[in-house]
């Protein structure tokens, strides 16, 4: 008899072990953060340095020309995977020397109830220009980020804000342009 009860506990023993995993394939989509791009940090025109912001002393001009974002749950549940990759617009100014032209970016991460900052991604991409060509469209490498969902913490708790890195006189800038 015991040796049929330890049978019956080794058949059994798969199916339990089984139902105590978690297959993240039986839950509804993972819900994503609120990814947005920062209105006034959406451009970046760079003027040549001492030479003032008229359209000859353009170095490059540059805008965020959206987000692809994919949300996926974590191991066991217990969190969000998000990936997101920046796309970007360059055009050469008649200011560039040629070569590649520097451009500097942020992602933060902002809780969604206080704005309160969580985490900042600095980033920079190169662009080059072969002859004859002033626009183009690159794209950021992947930025994987991982949101607890544990303790109550929701994904939706937070934000994440994807601007470009710009000093005063730039900020300044856009300020006056206007949104494009």
């Amino acid at each position: 008899k015991a040796r049929v009860m330890r049978r019956s506990y080794l058949m059994v023993l798969p199916i339990v072990l089984a139902a105590c995993g978690f297959d993240t394939r039986d839950l509804p989509p993972a819900s994503c953060p609120r990814i947005t791009i920062l209105q006034e940090g959406a451009d970046l025109t760079r003027f040549r340095p001492g030479a003032g912001q008229d359209l000859s002393a353009m170095v490059a001009d540059a805008r965020i020309a959206g987000l692809d974002a994919r949300c996926a749950h974590g191991r066991g549940g217990r969190s969000v995977e998000v990936t997101v990759v920046v796309n970007f617009e360059v055009e050469r100014g008649p200011a560039s020397s040629g070569g590649a032209v520097v451009i500097p970016w942020t992602l933060a991460v902002t809780r969604a109830d206080t704005e309160a900052p969580v985490e900042r991604r600095r980033a920079e991409f190169g662009v080059s220009f072969p002859a004859n060509v002033t626009r183009t469209r690159t794209s950021s490498n992947p930025i994987n980020m991982t949101f607890p969902t544990t303790d109550g913490r929701r994904v939706t708790d937070y934000n994440v804000r994807v601007y470009f890195q710009l000093n005063e006189e730039e900020l300044a800038y856009n300020r006056r342009r206007g949104p494009r």
